[in-house]
């Protein structure tokens, strides 16, 4: 199994059953990293995270796929640990959930940005990431479980359709 040393999600390991006919993509990890709550960042943080993946990786993003982690994709498996201990000393972020493990839970912009917004999503999104990001790695929930915050039911993040338990303003 492909992974970070001591965690159970974050990367999920792709090889090619034919390296010697692709040997550029004979290994092609992909990692997740935890998003902000409402997803805001810094560019100076954007820079950080690119110039990580130009070195690290193969230079191309997803920012945000159906789990709502930023997707970094096709790395090889000796980066892995340095691409984590980057990540995590030196810009103070995380790993996303991947594989059978509680998923990064996610939100909507909220009273951040929307008018209809009925609660903060973001306070709440912020607050059950770190009551629960350990269960990210070490899994204690049901298979793939998400979060979803809704501010209103206009449902920006559709939570009541793509999650398992939904908070709808």
């Amino acid at each position: 199994i492909v992974g970070v040393f001591g965690y159970g999600g974050g990367v999920i390991g792709r090889y090619c059953d034919q390296p010697e006919n692709y040997p550029g993509v004979e290994a092609f990890h992909t990692v997740r990293v935890n998003q902000p709550a409402g997803k805001y960042y810094t560019t100076e943080y954007l820079r950080q995270l690119t110039n990580l993946w130009d070195l690290r990786g193969s230079g191309i993003t997803n920012m945000h796929g159906s789990t709502g982690d930023i997707i970094l994709l096709g790395t090889t498996t000796p980066q892995l640990e340095e691409i984590f201990w980057t990540l995590t000393h030196d810009m103070n972020q995380d790993l996303g959930g991947s594989g059978s493990n509680l998923r990064t839970p996610a939100n909507c912009l909220g009273t951040s940005r929307c008018e209809y917004s009925c609660y903060d999503t973001s306070a709440l999104c912020h607050f059950l990431t770190n009551e629960y990001q350990d269960e990210l790695h070490r899994p204690a929930f049901p298979y793939k479980f998400k979060f979803k915050l809704d501010g209103c039911p206009n449902g920006c993040v559709a939570s009541i359709a793509r999650s398992d338990m939904s908070f709808i303003g």
